[in-house]
């Protein structure tokens, strides 16, 4: 049997403290042991962006980071978005223009875009495209999903 160790995640601005095996990952950790579905297992291996979070200011596959090296560091997921029962401009976006259709891709789409937005909140399309190439929807053809992300930009798409 595999020991586990005491690790300490700061997760949507709250210390969270778990127990982890070596070889856990961030998102078996967020949805399994905190509880937070929003970020999908999709393919497991970093190709899909269905478990997308922000992990100090940047959006990486969660299905990649071992949890124990996620110790320390600043980690966001979709929950943090929703405040007060308000959404966030990015999901009243995403439901504005219609850039939300089975769901799954969703919470990682607005991760990344949301990374985007928070290092750099102008950008071009060519810029909200880039940040969006990690994240995989088998329902749309992304044109509604850049013109939600440029429309929080200020940047009608």
């Amino acid at each position: 049997m595999v020991e586990k160790m005491r690790i300490v995640l700061r997760v949507n601005g709250e210390p969270r403290e778990v127990y982890v095996e070596p070889g856990w990952t961030l998102l078996r950790v967020l949805r399994e042991d905190l509880g937070l579905t929003g970020a999908k297992h999709g393919c497991g291996n970093g190709e899909c962006g269905a478990c997308t979070v922000i992990m100090d200011g940047k959006a990486v596959p969660s299905c990649l980071v071992l949890a124990a090296s996620a110790q320390g560091k600043e980690i966001e997921t979709i929950e943090s978005l929703q405040t007060g029962g308000e959404h966030h401009p990015l999901q009243r976006a995403f439901i504005e223009h219609g850039a939300v259709q089975c769901g799954f891709c969703t919470p990682g789409m607005i991760m990344s875009a949301k990374a985007l937005l928070d290092g750099n909140p102008d950008p071009s399309e060519e810029e909200v495209r880039e940040a969006l190439q990690g994240n995989l929807c088998r329902c749309t053809g992304y044109k509604k999903i850049v013109e939600a992300v440029m429309s929080v930009s200020g940047r009608e798409g």
